[in-house]
């Protein structure tokens, strides 16, 4: 069972019992007479528990990055904070929009349920809008028939433990967004066009050549949307990470 399935049903528990002793036990103990164990725990828990699901489900919810593929905008070990109304209010456990509050923006950061297992949950960076013709050739995107910039930034990259030391750090600008990526100039990567359905969405990771994204698996539907990464707050590599707490997604 899911931890938001989890949290709608203490939610609904704990309010239950909380709710029938009102209604029908509370009223007939004398003043002296304790409150049975089970409803002082409910009452206590229920506002706690409804106050972190009403947080987790609409406001924001943490994640924890577990690969390299967001390198070098993410780390292995980052702890960040997800918006989860940015695009749209979503109910917990069905996933059902209600408010449609917002779209994803070409170059934002994105955590969606993966297609292929929607249990476990991806984060990656939106390339391709619904409706856009996407390409990926020679280390190159290409939306629409026009190439995405890039610029080399750094050759040789000696980040011991993070990526192989022939790896080159490059600027790309998608849209409004400017970001760092990582390529291995020696690794040969999937390449295609594809024409983006209505409501979906390509992703791609920002260490190009060791991401697992729509390159592989095609895109992303609009309904495994779950919200737009914009903050770490706590990084940990055997050991705090300090320079990496607080930095804002771009």
């Amino acid at each position: 069972m899911s931890f938001p399935a989890i949290m709608v049903l203490l939610v609904a528990v704990t309010g239950i019992i909380w709710l029938i002793d009102s209604l029908f036990w509370a009223s007939k103990r004398s003043k002296d007479q304790k409150e049975p164990i089970l409803v002082e725990y409910a009452r206590s828990f229920f506002p706690i528990i409804l106050v972190v699901l009403v947080i987790r489900s609409f406001i924001a919810e943490p994640f924890r990055i577990p690969s390299g593929s967001m390198l070098p905008t993410l780390r292995i070990g980052d702890f960040i904070l997800v918006n989860k109304f940015a695009y749209g209010v979503r109910l917990p456990v069905i996933n059902t929009k209600i408010i449609d509050v917002g779209e994803p923006q070409r170059g934002d950061v994105f955590v969606f349920r993966y297609p292929k297992n929607p249990k476990v949950d991806y984060i990656k960076r939106v390339v391709g809008l619904p409706g856009d013709t996407v390409g990926y050739f020679n280390k190159t995107i290409y939306i629409n028939g026009e190439e995405v910039a890039q610029s080399v930034q750094e050759k040789n990259i000696d980040l011991v433990g993070l990526v192989p030391m022939n790896y080159e750090l490059r600027m790309e600008k998608l849209g409004e967004h400017q970001h760092q990526l990582f390529v291995d100039p020696n690794r040969n990567m999937l390449e295609g066009e594809v024409v983006i359905a209505d409501g979906h969405y390509f992703a791609m990771g920002d260490n190009r050549d060791n991401s697992n994204d729509s390159r592989v698996w095609g895109p992303v539907p609009e309904e495994n949307l779950v919200g737009k990464a914009f903050f770490v707050w706590m990084s940990w590599d055997r050991g705090i990470v300090w320079e990496r707490i607080g930095n804002t997604i771009k």
